[in-house]
């Protein structure tokens, strides 16, 4: 017979597990160390499937949260004359580089005081649906054209 401790050696070489959880596994199983490993599998794989699917979540949100972000356009306006129009995705980008770099911060925080002063203003327009319509257009008459042999 092998002692309790070669049994968790056992689990814990097979599954890559701490010694508590083997012990733990072991004695829910009432020592049979091949319920233990199948315990302990079970009890992994459910973590790793809950895990991706929280992962799929996440990725689902943070691509909604960029389309929204490119229907949604920045303009700095400076009376009724728009200077620049830009997605509001490249200005979160933005903050987010000037937050992570403390020189860009100060020069980003001196053009908005300076921008302020001159009058320019923001505003964000979310668009409701996409308006683009292709620029080529391609003639009906083709087969009319061409030279018969």
């Amino acid at each position: 017979m092998t002692s309790e401790l070669e049994k968790i050696d056992l689990i814990r070489a097979r599954l890559g597990v701490g010694y508590k959880e083997a012990k733990e596994a072991l004695d829910a199983a009432e020592g049979d160390v091949v319920q233990a490993l199948i315990s302990l599998e079970q009890k992994n794989r459910d973590w790793n499937e809950k895990l991706y699917g929280k992962g799929n979540e996440f990725i689902a949100q943070f691509k909604s949260i960029i389309e929204k972000g490119h229907k949604t356009k920045v303009k700095v306006k400076k009376d009724d004359k728009t200077v620049v129009e830009f997605p509001a995705t490249i200005g979160a980008l933005g903050v987010l580089g000037a937050m992570a770099s403390t020189p860009i911060l100060i020069v980003g925080a001196l053009g908005t005081i300076a921008g302020l002063a001159n009058n320019y203003r923001l505003e964000f327009d979310r668009t409701r649906e996409d308006n683009w319509q292709p620029e080529v257009e391609v003639p009906d008459d083709t087969c009319d054209n061409q030279p018969q042999h």
